[in-house]
Formats: structure tokens, sequence, C-alpha cells
């Protein structure tokens, strides 16, 4: 009789090669491109000229965009000091800037990763939302108003959701668990010292834009790449007089000055502008389109050269 444990151990060991099936093997049929001289230049060729045509389209649309830029941080000085001491940030300080509209806008208008030295007071209460970019959020109070005639202003009405991206609202940022009671959610924190308000009364008007899902947060913690940058504030409701946009006429600002900016010798700007499918102005993205293009056909055309060159080097040596 055999000794099952020597039958056992002359067994060979499980192979730890793959099934001898074409998927495994690496043998199903598959297209593989021959690339050619012809086919490289056609394709640099058409990128080339690609890049170039959207380059231009943006720039030529770009370049029709509508702004008109009012600095009002130089005529709320008085503000802007009062400002600077993080004190008198409940001390409220309006100021006006008048403007006028020579013709009508027709279209819409529109870094750090911990929270120190902005995460506690000094009797241990937590700021919320803490960090230097939460703290410096930019919270004046702007209204635009209408003038068609001395007596009666109309305030133009202006829509102050739906301007953050989709997934900062629903994905990036969350209230806490409120169960409908904010403001006890938040209890046991306090407001960033220049805020003027706590985060979940940021609009009185709204209770689904307060806490960390308020439009005019979420617009400010997507930092800038530069330091001097934009952000969009309001949008324009086209209803009543401003169906077709901002009529011609006289206008005035009424801002409720918060945010400081002498300390850094900032300036602010109320921005009315026109958009287009590209945005804004903003030239950088029409320029990089047109560079691309204009490198890509430059490269194809270095590339054909080289190609007839030694093309007719071989071409020769073969005879």
């Amino acid at each position: 009789m055999k000794n099952k444990n020597t039958s056992k151990a002359q067994q060979p060991p499980p192979s730890k090669c793959p099934d001898n099936s074409a998927f495994k093997q690496q043998r199903v049929p598959a297209w593989r491109p021959i690339l050619s001289a012809q086919s490289v230049l056609l394709s640099f060729f058409g990128i080339g000229i690609f890049c170039l045509i959207v380059g231009i389209c943006v720039i030529i649309f770009t370049t029709n965009v509508q702004e008109i830029k009012i600095t009002y941080s130089d005529s709320c000085s008085n503000c802007s000091k009062l400002r600077e001491n993080s004190s008198n940030s409940e001390k409220g300080c309006p100021c006006a800037v008048h403007f006028s509209l020579r013709e009508s806008i027709q279209n819409h208008q529109a870094l750090e990763s911990k929270c120190a030295p902005f995460s506690t007071y000094s009797n241990g209460s937590i700021m919320a939302p803490c960090g230097a970019i939460a703290n410096s959020m930019f919270n004046d109070t702007i209204q635009l108003y209408y003038h068609p005639n001395a007596f009666t202003p109309i305030e133009v009405p202006l829509l102050k959701t739906g301007n953050s991206w989709w997934t900062d609202k629903n994905v990036k940022f969350r209230n806490p668990k409120s169960d409908g009671n904010l403001p006890q959610a938040f209890a046991g924190t306090s407001r960033p010292p220049y805020w003027q308000k706590p985060v979940y009364a940021l609009d009185t008007t709204d209770e689904h834009n307060n806490g960390y899902v308020n439009d005019d947060f979420l617009v400010w913690m997507r930092v800038a790449a530069f330091p001097t940058f934009r952000k969009l504030y309001r949008r324009l409701s086209r209803i009543a007089e401003f169906t077709e946009g901002l009529p011609q006429g006289n206008y005035s600002l009424n801002i409720s000055y918060n945010f400081p900016v002498s300390k850094f010798r900032g300036k602010k700007q109320v921005i009315l502008s026109t958009v287009t499918w590209c945005g804004g102005s903003n030239l950088f993205l029409g320029i990089a389109y047109t560079v691309s293009g204009a490198v890509t056909i430059l490269a194809t055309f270095v590339m054909l050269a080289v190609h007839l060159k030694f093309r007719k080097k071989l071409t020769y040596s073969e005879h």
C-alpha cells in the first residue's frame, strides 16, 4: 500500500500562471495605429488651427464685455480707518457713492489649511468659522439704486444666491446637524474678529442661506490665485424696469463698510459687468489658446521641414 503522505508530497505545487486564454495572455485583437509622418503632421496642424480659432474667438468676445469700475475704498476712507480696530466691528458705518451710466448694460450682471492664529479667543471660545481666510471674508453690504429722476430712487433687484459652485454648497461645505435650529448647532462658538454677524445669521431673510453654506462665504472661501482678484457678489434680477439690463441713467451705491483694507494699502471696487459664453473680462484663456495654437502650428512646420530634408537624403542613399 502506498503511503498517503508520500503521494501528496509528489504532487506538483499549484501553478500561479494565468489561464491560457486570449484575454489573460493578451492575444485579443487590438488596433495598433502606425504613426506616419503625414498623420502626425496633419494631427498637429489640426490641433493648432483649432486652438488658434478658439483663442481668437475668446479674445473677440472678451473684449466686447462692458465694464464699469467704481473704486469706493477711497470715498469711504473714514469707515476704513474705523474698521482697522476690530473692537469697532459692531459699529455701523454707511457711505454712498454716485455714478452714471452713459449707455445701458444689457446682459447678465454680474491658503492656508490651519486655523491658527484665528481658532480660539483668550477666554477659550471657539471661532466659527476659523482661519485667516474666513476672518478676512468680504462682508460689505452693497445696495445699488437707480435714479430715473431726482425724487424716486429705485433699488436694483439683485440675486444673492446661486453665485457659488454647486460642489462647494453641496459637497465641500456642510452645516452641522441642527434639526432646524442652526443657532443651537453653533452654541458655544463666537464669530471671527472682523465679522459683524455670527455665522448662523449671515442672511436674515433666507434661513437656507446661513452657516457654512452661505453663498457669500462659499464664494470667498474659494481662494484666488493672485493678490488682485475679483469675486462675484450679486447678479441682476431681470424684473420690472430691469428686464433688459441696467438702463441708462444715474445710479448710487449705498455701502455698509465692514471689510478693512487700509492696513495693507488695499483697494475695493464695485464692477458692473456683462458676461459672455466664455465668462467675463479675462483675456488669459484667449491668449493661452492663441499662443498654444501658434506654437503647435510652428512646431508642425519645423517637423515638416525636418521630414522633407531627411526624406530626400534617404531617397538619394537608396539610389
